[in-house]
């Protein structure tokens, strides 16, 4: 019997927090193993496995630069989609992205098997936390707690594994999904259906919400019951559930304030009040050019502020007018390209001190779920109410906003077009396409004017339920896994 390619392995976390450690993520030496029964003989050992998993999330794998954890997802759904724009080659990173043939090569350290990695070792190590928590000594509140965020985050995992490697959900229910563990295993499983995936995100969301509610989470990067309410919100959308995603949005955002213009020009680079959930990378630890920031923030001495820049379509840039606040972090095209950056430079992530990586990453802010409850709402004719939220966000962006439409199809496009420019670079572009069968569209012509260098970006247009769309199992998983054959393998 073959072994699967992500494999059970013993947690090595007794000496991983959130704030200090040399060692790789997952380091399998013998010397620096300990064994699951010392890890989870109490709550303490648990938070430190637990700090383990959310320092993966951030940290730079294979010594690539394009992989770091969540946002490195986020930068390649973005670069898949048509409203973020690279001008240039520049030193290559995304570039394959850009075009479309990342997702399509299934080396273990391509785009596509990297995430099967990165998720799948998410997974496997909150199902360790998950199936040995309750036999700990400890407060049985802390338990919970534990047990909350290990569910949530598998079940963050499995909606971006079945979102990767299939088509959206709705007429795709019974499709092949990703292979589904509930427990730590190194036998494999095959693909199942989307529909089985969808399930079990929702039963771990549902059963981490109950474990959560009420409780105050350590720290930034750790996931509350809010943040589930968030995820859920996130994964109704997508499942076309829009009574369910009005209702988790709400809740999610209830008492939390769209941020102030003043934080909204500050970077993005900074926990505030409005974010439900982000990760807090210390400078000591920050990944410098194999980060975010390096990638998406034009100001900074990484990969787009040294020429790979990052821009904004023109066809968002005009649809602000300049009374919105989002409008001054882009920079303003002039004759020549000759203004302080690049024509339509993204000015929206930058580092919160000159001379340091200190950063924080943003997942999740209350503005999202506006904009989720929003379309919800609409979709299920309350559009008054639609209305009434919509307002309620892009005020704050730019006071003299009235909502355009107030139904039907005009409305949802106006919501549509909110999310697009609220929700720039933040990794959505690629789950709302996706989700509203919308094909790619990248207009063409010079960057300079806002617009993509077909050349460099190679795939102008693409029915967004291609085939080729798919992210593609790695090769190891099919070699080594006895329930997944080439036949199981994405066009």
């Amino acid at each position: 019997m073959k072994n699967i390619f992500i494999k059970a392995l013993p947690f090595a976390f007794a000496v991983m927090t959130l704030t200090g450690c040399e060692k790789e993520y997952l380091e399998t030496s013998p010397a620096s193993q300990v064994p699951n029964e010392q890890v989870f003989a109490t709550t303490n050992g648990a938070t430190v496995a637990l700090n383990g998993i959310y320092r993966s999330m951030w940290t730079s794998w294979d010594s690539n630069h394009d992989t770091f954890g969540q946002k490195a997802v986020d930068v390649s759904m973005d670069m898949l989609g048509a409203d973020v724009i690279t001008p240039v080659r520049g030193y290559g990173w995304y570039v394959n992205d850009y075009n479309h043939s990342a997702i399509t090569t299934t080396t273990a350290t391509s785009r596509s098997g990297w995430a099967w990695r990165y998720y799948y070792r998410i997974i496997n190590n909150s199902n360790l936390i998950i199936n040995n928590i309750d036999k700990a000594t400890g407060d049985p509140a802390r338990k919970d707690y534990i047990k909350g965020n290990a569910l949530a985050l598998r079940a963050h995992s499995y909606f971006y594994l079945i979102n990767l490697f299939q088509h959206t959900y709705k007429g795709h229910e019974n499709e092949p999904g990703v292979p589904l563990y509930t427990e730590p295993t190194t036998v494999g499983k095959g693909r199942g259906t989307v529909q089985e995936v969808y399930d079990q995100i929702i039963a771990d969301l549902k059963a981490a919400e109950t474990l959560l509610e009420g409780k105050t989470k350590d720290h930034v990067s750790h996931i509350n019951a809010r943040t589930v309410k968030g995820i859920y919100a996130r994964v109704a959308l997508q499942m076309e559930d829009y009574a369910t995603a009005a209702t988790k949005a709400n809740e999610a955002r209830t008492g939390l304030a769209p941020m102030s213009a003043s934080t909204y020009q500050a970077g993005f680079g900074k926990y505030n009040t409005e974010w439900m959930w982000g990760l807090e990378i210390p400078n000591d630890q920050a990944t410098i050019y194999a980060s975010f920031f390096s990638h998406m923030s034009n100001t900074a001495a990484g990969y787009a502020g040294l020429g790979s820049q990052k821009l904004m379509l023109k066809n968002l840039y005009d649809a602000m007018p300049a009374t919105d606040v989002r409008k001054s972090l882009v920079q303003t095209p002039v004759a020549d390209n000759k203004g302080t950056y690049y024509n339509y430079s993204s000015l929206k992530f930058r580092l919160p001190a000159s001379g340091s990586w200190a950063a924080d990453y943003v997942l999740m802010r209350a503005a999202e779920m506006y904009l989720i409850e929003a379309e919800a709402l609409a979709k299920t004719n309350r559009e008054p109410e639609a209305v009434a939220v919509l307002e309620a966000l892009v005020k704050v962006r730019n006071s003299a906003y009235v909502a355009p439409a107030t139904s039907g199809s005009a409305l949802l496009e106006e919501i549509y077009l909110q999310r697009r420019l609220e929700l720039w670079g933040e990794g959505f572009s690629l789950l709302d396409l996706k989700r509203l069968k919308r094909d790619i569209v990248r207009p063409t012509g010079l960057p300079r004017e806002g617009l993509h260098n077909a050349t460099l970006a190679t795939v102008v247009e693409r029915d967004i339920e291609d085939p080729k769309m798919l992210f593609r199992i790695p090769q190891d998983e099919i070699d080594t896994n006895d329930e997944i054959d080439p036949a199981d393998q994405n066009p």
